[in-house]
């Protein structure tokens, strides 16, 4: 699947991750893990997380896509649509039970601007709630999401136990 959208500065086509991506995604990683230490995050995405191995299993169960700007690959990003064990249990409250997908490991090159917007607007397109999580250092991030409109819901822990923020936004109504 090939979507396409527009951004102010050029158009940009969000598709799937293909196991030739993987370098340039992985540098991807690599260069945002740097921006987050940059900017005082010095916890989130340790020890080489998210490793090509966990990439490749997303690659693997259809859920990475690549967002190419101008031919180059310029964002990543996993959408999985269903159930996010690590959702189960929170500290707050998720808004509603409607079906819902999560977006996970979303990175920039930084060469262009609109890469999580485009993400967004990609994950609405399912007409599910969009949940998302980060990282109480991850103020980029953090400021994304709040200007996005997402709901703060509460705390939720990852696999290793540690906390990150949990929002959610809400699809359009059903009709």
């Amino acid at each position: 699947m090939i979507y396409k959208t527009f951004t102010k500065m050029m158009d940009m086509i969000i598709r799937h991750t293909a196991p030739g991506d993987l370098d340039a995604v992985m540098e991807i990683y690599g260069s945002a893990r740097h921006r987050m230490r940059l900017a005082g995050n010095h916890s989130q995405w340790i020890g080489g997380y998210p490793s090509r191995e966990r990439i490749m299993a997303d690659i693997d169960a259809n859920v990475s896509y690549v967002v190419e700007a101008g031919g180059v690959i310029a964002g990543v990003f996993a959408f999985i649509q269903g159930e996010e064990p690590t959702y189960r249990n929170i500290d707050g409250r998720w808004p509603d039970d409607r079906p819902y997908g999560t977006i996970h490991r979303i990175a920039s090159a930084g060469i262009v601007r609109g890469i999580a917007d485009a993400c967004l607007e990609f994950c609405l397109s399912a007409g599910v709630n969009i949940r998302i999580d980060t990282h109480a250092d991850n103020h980029p991030m953090l400021s994304w999401i709040r200007k996005r409109g997402f709901e703060h819901c509460g705390i939720i822990r990852v696999e290793d136990g540690s906390p990150r923020i949990a929002f959610q936004l809400g699809a359009a109504p059903l009709s």
